[in-house]
């Protein structure tokens, strides 16, 4: 009786300290984490499998001298992730401001369907413009992507910021760094339409 006692205040003081396999109380529910780590798995899935095995003049072809080809939307979405990524964990490396909380307007459902619709054309900001890129080739892009959504997946997956309570100021309202995240995968599933676009032009080479 007295060793099952024992056990009993040693289940319930790993409980009370954490240490029983619990993240932190503040950090994302299972549920939330799970959600952002397919959302970020998927969308690279998505965008890589629309550029495989493209040919130069493939990844060159421009359907309007004034929209981007399958190349520019890759150095895109390779910049941006760097840049989308640094300030989430800029915001991160902050203290929490959850008195922010309540400027928030957008659900997470509603920042996925503003990135993913392409019916509204925004234009980028200067700095994530494709001739600001700076690898000598697609491939080159597309690795550095690569390795930063796989540090991304992991770093969400075992995360235990308090990333619903790190909110960030953006040009267009204020999001929490959960959310920032959200939009990564967005931006990605929103080019990858572009992608998909250029290739269904009538102009787009065979080969």
């Amino acid at each position: 009786m007295l060793k099952r006692t024992k056990g009993y205040l040693l289940l319930a003081l790993l409980v009370l300290t954490g240490l029983a396999g619990n993240t932190h109380s503040n950090s994302i529910s299972g549920k939330e984490r799970r959600s952002l780590v397919n959302s970020l798995k998927d969308s690279k899935a998505s965008f890589l499998k629309s550029v495989k095995g493209l040919s130069e003049a493939q990844l060159n072809f421009k359907p309007a001298p004034d929209r981007w080809s399958v190349k520019e939307c890759i150095y895109h979405l390779a910049l941006a992730e760097n840049s989308l990524w640094s300030l989430a964990d800029a915001q991160l490396k902050q203290p929490a401001n959850p008195e922010k909380r309540s400027e928030i307007k957008m659900t997470d459902e509603m920042v996925t369907k503003a990135l993913t619709d392409r019916s509204h054309k925004v234009k980028t900001s200067e700095f994530l413009e494709p001739d600001k890129a700076k690898w000598k080739s697609a491939d080159e892009a597309l690795e550095e992507f690569s390795d930063k959504r796989s540090n991304l997946v992991k770093y969400v997956k075992t995360t235990t910021e308090d990333v619903r309570n790190h909110i960030v100021e953006m040009p267009f309202g204020y999001l929490d760094t959960y959310q920032l995240m959200l939009m990564i995968s967005g931006h990605t599933l929103r080019h990858t339409q572009q992608i998909e676009e250029v290739k269904a032009d009538p102009g787009f080479p065979k080969q």
